[in-house]
C-alpha cells in the first residue's frame, strides 16, 4: 500500500492531463520543481469530473483560465510514477485563454514540445513518452 496517499497496490490514482496543443501540433509540457517535465494537471479528487480537475489543476499550479476541455478523453494509459504508484492517466484537449503562466511551487516553467524532443528529453516522467509514442501513430494515421 501506498502510505502517502493511501492506495492499495492493486489499484490506480487517476491523473487527468490536459493536451495543450500549438499550431506545429507540439504539446505542452511544465517543468516541476525537481526538474521532471510533466503534462499539466493532476489526481483527479472524489466527485469531481475530469474537466472540473483540469480547470482547477491549471489554475492552481500554472495560473491559466481554461476555456474548453474536451467532453470525451483522446487517450488513456496507465503507468507507474517514480516513485512506483500505479496511475491511470487520462488525456483531454484543452484550449486555454492564453499562456500568461505564473511559476508556483510545483510548477517553474513551460515548454512546447515535439515528439523528438520528448524522446530525447532526459528528465521526463514515463507517461510522457509512452504518450508521445501513441501521439506519434496518430498523427501517422491522419
Amino acid at each position: 500500500m501506498n502510505s502517502k496517499l493511501n492506495i492499495p497496490d492493486n489499484f490506480y490514482r487517476v491523473s487527468v492531463k490536459a493536451l495543450i496543443l500549438d499550431e506545429e501540433k507540439r504539446f505542452l509540457l511544465v517543468k516541476q520543481d525537481n526538474g521532471y517535465w510533466e503534462f499539466p494537471g493532476g489526481g483527479l479528487d472524489y466527485g469531481e469530473t475530469p474537466q472540473d480537475c483540469i480547470k482547477r489543476e491549471l489554475f492552481e499550479e500554472l495560473g491559466l483560465k481554461v476555456i474548453r476541455v474536451d467532453r470525451n478523453p483522446f487517450a488513456f494509459l496507465t503507468t507507474k510514477n517514480l516513485k512506483g504508484l500505479n496511475i491511470a492517466c487520462v488525456y483531454y484537449k484543452v484550449q486555454v485563454q492564453d499562456l500568461n503562466f505564473k511559476p508556483s511551487e510545483e510548477c517553474i516553467e513551460i515548454k512546447f514540445f515535439s515528439i523528438d524532443e520528448v524522446l530525447k528529453e532526459q528528465m521526463i516522467y514515463p507517461n510522457v513518452v509512452e504518450f508521445a509514442r501513441i501521439y506519434k501513430e496518430y498523427l501517422n494515421q491522419e
